[in-house]
């Protein structure tokens, strides 16, 4: 049996025509509900410390990401991965369960789907936290030169269809490995225990014309929709953190001024990990999630 988060209930919820998802929810029902999106090539497991800490005094909600783990993988069509209609899903999942306005947090696909949420949905939105990732757009913007070479499934699982998901699934469990092995930080390879590493490589093997349509989207409508925003002059109203590795110097940008050109208000920090910080740093990510959750919230408005 795939490892669980203890103490959490296990739900499947409708989110959109024919699509389902599977999350994981407890906590203090009393408290205010915060909503925690995983990465690639992760499941919801990847939050199971900061959930537990969270829960003492907050209603959490950990799902699968369309297209990742339990959650339903529709076929690659009409922007079924686009940022855009993940983040509907967030949005349906929540009022489904009862919050018309939550926290939401996400690392890596998980916080650009978070992003976008922020962007299309700021009624719904009260805090914003975003790990290791940059917007869409100014990730594409600052990729160049060899330092791109951090990013070769970025460019892989950006093209058309076929050629990414046979290459993929020639070997899966060598491909989503090599991720969870290089991005964890030096000292840290325990931070993801054998079980929770083949739960997430299982759920990936499963899931491997999802996650290429995933990426694939980042290359095409998730720029679309970012760069219009951008131009509308869309910003997240809310109160934003992000928290990210030393990656900026060490690729020739400014990650908090990207960051602050779409948040303006931003609390950026830089972590001492990998990539991995939910899983090798939860305290240092849950005291961040509590500050940001200490601030005044967003107004409600559309």
């Amino acid at each position: 049996m795939s490892p669980r988060i203890p103490g959490f209930d296990y739900r499947r919820v409708p989110v959109a025509d024919g699509v389902a998802l599977s999350a994981a929810v407890g906590g203090n029902p009393a408290g205010s509900p915060v909503v925690l999106l995983h990465g690639f090539p992760q499941t919801h497991l990847m939050w199971r410390h900061v959930a537990a800490r969270l829960a003492a005094d907050h209603t959490v909600i950990c799902p699968d990401l369309r297209g990742y783990g339990a959650s339903d993988k529709p076929a690659e069509a009409d922007g079924a991965y686009a940022k855009r209609t993940m983040a509907d899903d967030v949005v349906a999942l929540a009022r489904a369960l009862g919050h018309e306005r939550f926290a939401l947090a996400g690392h890596d696909r998980g916080a650009l789907v978070a992003f976008r949420a922020g962007l299309d949905h700021a009624a719904a939105v009260t805090h914003l936290a975003c790990l290791d990732v940059l917007p869409t757009l100014d990730m594409w913007d600052v990729m160049h030169g060899t330092s791109a070479a951090v990013g070769f499934h970025l460019y892989l699982m950006a093209q058309p269809p076929g050629l990414p998901e046979e290459m993929i699934a020639a070997a899966p469990d060598a491909f989503f490995g090599h991720f969870l092995d290089i991005w964890s930080g030096a000292g840290n390879a325990d931070a993801v225990p054998a079980d929770v590493r083949a739960a997430y490589l299982a759920a990936s093997r499963a899931a491997v014309p999802s996650i290429v349509a995933d990426y694939r989207a980042s290359a095409g409508v998730d720029v679309e929709h970012d760069r219009a925003d951008l131009d509308a002059g869309r910003r997240l109203r809310m109160p934003v953190a992000v928290l990210q590795q030393d990656w900026g110097a060490a690729l020739g940008f400014d990650a908090a001024a990207r960051w602050r050109a779409w948040a303006p208000d931003l609390r950026h920090a830089t972590v001492r990990c990998g990539h991995f910080m939910a899983e090798e740093a939860p305290g240092e990510v849950e005291a961040a999630l509590r500050d940001l959750l200490a601030r005044t919230p967003a107004a409600t408005g559309s």
